[in-house]
């Protein structure tokens, strides 16, 4: 999952340098979206396991 941020915001870079502001904002929304996403779910993984014990 953070694969695809950072391939998103490689992406979003590219397209700010070379001048497609619409195309980066769209790459940067995208990637900020599975990032949260990433931490929630580790979040909640972290929560679970501690419910759960470590062993």
């Amino acid at each position: 999952m953070l694969r695809l941020v950072l391939i998103f915001f490689v992406i979003a870079l590219l397209a700010a340098i070379f001048g497609f502001g619409g195309i980066a904002a769209g790459a940067a929304g995208i990637a900020k979206v599975i990032f949260y996403i990433f931490i929630v779910l580790l979040l909640l993984s972290v929560i679970a396991g501690g419910i759960r014990g470590f062993k």
